[in-house]
């Protein structure tokens, strides 16, 4: 019998709240189960592991595991649990030692070859860790965020393998080294507008003080000419203002470019989108829809009429 406790991070939008992937081997039938609110992903997160071990030559237990991810109210989402989870069995059957565990904290997707892949909206969890003062581990694919952080002991590995070793003490992980290029801004350029000198100046006491900005008129005026190139008198953006935006990025799964991650960007939707277009839609948000309207229909004073011609 063992236990072990290791430490990862879950993804809510744009935070990244602590979770403890405790693993437990019990006597019984050989069989793993995982609780906590796991969808899906995680849930399948036992296969993908126990296929990791085995080709990556570990022991697999044959006792009961039973897999508890807390806090336990919190949805469990994504294959990011796949690395605490390996870990978490490799310590509690003895392969590997927990006296520093809680030094550490894991996030990474498995192969069934034991090899690591990216995870989405790792920069979160790179935020809170450096927080915290722990040490992330994360797949190598993963570089660039980490290299965004350089503060943060981020350590950067290609398989399953490698992270046992690092544990065990026969091999160190290569450390995330922070990336220095950035670009200049390269997009548009104010000085391409002809005219328009009451825009121009506008834009230009816009951006000095910091002010907000409405551009008014019919189509074909220039609003969306000048509107692209005021990014490019305004200063760079600091390194939390960055942070910020780039952890936007990193939960949307756009790639982040070292060079150009502090240029301001431009986005131009369509004049004819509408709010839900422009807020966006997902798994999360229809069941944060679903549980609102559950929440009226309990009360009998949002009751629509309907309801109560049908309920008849």
């Amino acid at each position: 019998m063992g236990l072990a406790t290791v430490l990862s991070r879950a993804a809510v939008g744009i935070e990244a709240p602590q979770v403890l992937c405790e693993v437990n081997l019990s006597p019984g039938l050989p069989m793993v189960t995982i609780v906590g609110l796991p969808e899906t992903a995680v849930r399948e997160s036992k296969d993908r592991v126990r296929a990791a071990m085995k080709n990556s030559d570990f022991e697999l237990p044959s006792w009961r595991t039973t897999i508890s991810l807390a806090p336990a109210d919190l949805p469990k989402e994504g294959a990011r649990f796949d690395l605490p989870i390996a870990v978490g069995v490799l310590a509690a059957s003895g392969q590997v030692p927990d006296e520093e565990l809680n030094e550490w904290e894991f996030l990474g997707e498995l192969s069934l070859t034991g090899r690591l892949r990216a995870v989405k909206g790792a920069l979160p969890a790179i935020l809170r860790v450096r927080e915290n003062g722990r040490k992330l581990v994360l797949p190598r694919a993963n570089a660039e965020e980490a290299g965004l952080v350089g503060d943060a002991e981020i350590y950067l590995a290609e398989s399953l393998s490698e992270v046992a070793a690092a544990l065990n003490g026969r091999q160190a992980l290569a450390r995330a080294t922070k990336s220095t290029e950035c670009k200049t801004w390269s997009g548009p350029d104010l000085a391409d507008v002809l005219g328009q000198h009451r825009a121009r100046r506008a834009l230009e006491i816009a951006a000095a003080g910091g002010h907000n900005l409405l551009l008014m008129g019919p189509p074909g005026t220039g609003k969306t000419l000048l509107a692209s190139r005021l990014a490019g008198i305004l200063p760079p953006m600091e390194e939390t203002e960055a942070l910020e935006a780039a952890a936007i990025a990193s939960v949307a799964g756009r790639e982040l470019d070292p060079a150009t991650w502090r240029q301001r960007k431009f986005r131009s939707p369509h004049h004819t989108a509408s709010g839900v277009a422009l807020v966006g839609g997902g798994c999360q948000l229809q069941r944060l829809t679903l549980l609102y309207k559950n929440l009226r229909y309990r009360n009998p004073l949002h009751v629509p009429k309907r309801h109560h011609q049908l309920s008849r």
